[in-house]
Parts: C-alpha cells; sequence; structure tokens
C-alpha cells in the first residue's frame, strides 16, 4: 500500500468525527445504516486494549436517556456475509450493549486494511487519548504490516516526525516499565529518558515512589550518566586530563583504552580557539 495517496482519508475523517469547523459531507463511499448489535464485531486493528470501566457505564446511561447520536463506523466483513467489522466507535457499542440496545446506527465505509487502522488510531487519539503504549503499538503496526515510515505516520497523525520517533522507542524499554505506561502509574515523559538504560526497571520504580517530574528524572539519569563515566576512568588519566584543560582553558576529554592505546579530544567554540589549538599543535 502506498503511503502517499492518504490525503483524502483526512478529510472523510472530518465528517465521520463531527468536526463542525469545516463543511464537509460524509465521504462518497459510505453509507448510512442501522445493524443488529449481534452483527457487529471489534475491529482487529483497534489499537485500544482497555476501556475504563466507570466511563462506559457513564457512556450507557448516557445511551439510556438519549440513544446513540452519532453513527458507528463499521465496514463490511469480508468473511461473513451481512456483518459488520467495527472501524471506529468501539466504546458506543460496548456501551450500547450494556444500555439493553438490540439496533443501532451504523455508517457503512469501503476502507482497506490499513485505512480502517488509521481511522481507528485517529478516533481514538482525537477522542479520548490512547496511553502511551497503545499510541506506539498502533504506530509499529502501521509501520511493520503497511510499511509507513516515520514520515508518513508523521503526515497521517499530524504530529512532528520526533513525537512519532519518541513514542515508539518507548517500545523499546522493559516490560515492567512498559507495565507501569500502561496502568498510568509513569508518564512518558518521566519513561522516555530511561530508554537504553541498563537499570532502567529500578530507576522507574524510585521515579514512581518518589513522584518525580520529568525535569527532575532527565536531571536524575544525567547525574547518574556522569558519576558511571567517571568511575571508569583512571585516576591518573582524570588527573592528566584536568592538566591539559588548565593549560588550554578548554574542554579536553581523554579516552584510554585497556591496551593504553586511545584518543585525546580538544573542543573548541568559535575559529578564535580553534586557531589557538592549530597553533599549538603546529608550534616547531
Amino acid at each position: 500500500m502506498n503511503p502517499g495517496k492518504k490525503k483524502g482519508l483526512g478529510r472523510g475523517l472530518s465528517a465521520l468525527f463531527g468536526d463542525t469547523t469545516r463543511e464537509e459531507k460524509k465521504p462518497a463511499t459510505s453509507q448510512s445504516n442501522t445493524a443488529a448489535i449481534s452483527d457487529l464485531s471489534r475491529n482487529p486493528y483497534q489499537p485500544r486494549q482497555n476501556f475504563k470501566e466507570e466511563k462506559l457505564e457513564e457512556l450507557a446511561n448516557s445511551i439510556r436517556k438519549n440513544g446513540i447520536i452519532q453513527p458507528i463506523a463499521v465496514r463490511l466483513k469480508k468473511s461473513e456475509k451481512g456483518k459488520y467489522e467495527i472501524v471506529a466507535g468501539e466504546r458506543r457499542w460496548l456501551a450500547a450493549q450494556r444500555a439493553g440496545l438490540h439496533e443501532i446506527p451504523v455508517t457503512v465505509l469501503d476502507l482497506s486494511d490499513a485505512e480502517s487502522l488509521e481511522v481507528a488510531i485517529v478516533e481514538n487519539i482525537q477522542r479520548d487519548d490512547l496511553n502511551p503504549v497503545e499510541e506506539a503499538r498502533g504506530y509499529k503496526r502501521l509501520n511493520d504490516e503497511f510499511k509507513y515510515d516515520h514520515e508518513s505516520i508523521s503526515r497521517l497523525m499530524s504530529k512532528s516526525r520526533s513525537h512519532i520517533s519518541n513514542t515508539l522507542r518507548l517500545l523499546t524499554l522493559p516490560k515492567d516499565v512498559i507495565s507501569m505506561l500502561e496502568e498510568g502509574t509513569l508518564t512518558s515523559g518521566q519513561a522516555r529518558p530511561l530508554i537504553g538504560i541498563s537499570n532502567a526497571s529500578s530507576i522507574a520504580e524510585e521515579i514512581v515512589s518518589k513522584n518525580y517530574s520529568a525535569r527532575k528524572v532527565e536531571y536524575l539519569i544525567r547525574n547518574k550518566k556522569n558519576k558511571t563515566e567517571n568511575k571508569t576512568i583512571d585516576s591518573n588519566i582524570l588527573k592528566a586530563q584536568e592538566k591539559i584543560q588548565r593549560a588550554l582553558g578548554l574542554k579536553v576529554s581523554i579516552s584510554n583504552k585497556k591496551n593504553n592505546s586511545g584518543k585525546v579530544v580538544i573542543e573548541y567554540k568559535d575559529l578564535e580557539q580553534f586557531d589557538l589549538i592549530s597553533n599549538l599543535l603546529t608550534k616547531n
């Protein structure tokens, strides 16, 4: 599937989700109807796995009183004639069952698998935010199953490419840290600095128990990294490094390997400092 062909879907979605800022009609490939609740099944591409119990009950009470105002978006099931697969509105479908409805209004859409996943992700993010892990898994499916690159996902979701990349990287965290994200005990801002850290799980527990802010976590990780780096540097190397820094007035770092080979890095901030280093190194 070619990700570049996605421009028309967004306009259809604005009508589907009731965007009153645009004078859009329902997509040309849709039709309104009613369907038996039992003829509908959940979307296999639905990124949301858990629905909050209290929210479902609130919605069910509203449906008992007012009915379903906005039709549920569905598409025909390929495997079962006369049956439908929910594209967007699974929460309303579940609440309608609790409310005792037997038939509900639906809008039948002609969508591919990729478009069905797109609608499911967009509907959840626009209406009731996914937790960061569900969001990341939705993006991963677009990437793995439908060959969307990060740039294509960025355009589709109207989010920055860095947001897409950073959200996907959360899936590389240890399983227990991912569980904290899913449960909401850890935010993505608190978890992101833990990516690539060997003791991420223990630090995550410390973050939760002491209720550190995302900024505090970044500071904590930076300090732990600096301490680790300093412990691995030989004291004689550190002394030599400090001596050269004092002599040059510039930041110097020495990397020494076990066989005593390595490198000396001298940092400069402008051309004047570069000329100073150049003159010192080429002085006869």
